[in-house]
């Protein structure tokens, strides 16, 4: 059913471009949007969820965000929220938005957008997608492998430019 989810596409400067099903974006390589929520408890620690083995990318790996690709016609903010209430179970949490980014590696091509929420309510899992979840520091969570380098990459930007130092001033 996932695969035959129909995702928004963009060209090499984000800007969109069509639409295709999952499968087929997944298959050619085609750039495309995703979201990353990294979630906040009070302590400021991070939520971070280990993948399922289903997963089509980086099965089994850490993920330092909730997140993933933005549907067709999906604005990118709800897209993000849609993906923090089904993967966590995180409902009406305020998302900041931090920066867009670029990440492409072999076979993916996405144009990311990070965001900071502030959650301290139960996690609900997503069975098909999140295989287990738990809050650590920042700086635990780069330690962690193996790790999505795309939500790696969001966090140590987020770290080096302050963003989360200001998240917990708030």
């Amino acid at each position: 059913m996932i695969q035959d989810e129909i995702i928004q596409l963009v060209d090499a400067r984000n800007r969109p471009c069509g639409t295709a099903p999952r499968r087929q974006m997944r298959r050619y390589r085609y750039w495309h949007r995703a979201t990353y929520a990294f979630v906040l408890n009070a302590s400021g620690e991070l939520c971070i969820q280990k993948r399922t083995m289903s997963k089509e990318v980086f099965p089994g790996y850490f993920d330092l965000a909730s997140g993933g690709v933005v549907g067709a016609g999906e604005a990118v903010h709800v897209a993000a929220r849609r993906e923090l209430e089904e993967e966590i179970g995180a409902r009406c949490v305020a998302l900041r938005h931090c920066f867009d980014f670029c990440y492409r590696d072999a076979t993916n091509h996405v144009y990311g957008s990070a965001y900071l929420a502030r959650y301290d309510g139960p996690l609900t899992l997503q069975a098909e997608e999140v295989a287990d979840a738990f809050w650590v520091t920042p700086q635990q969570a780069l330690e962690l492998h193996p790790s999505t380098p795309d939500s790696r990459m969001a966090l140590e930007r987020l770290i080096r430019e302050g963003f989360l130092v200001s998240a917990m001033e708030e």
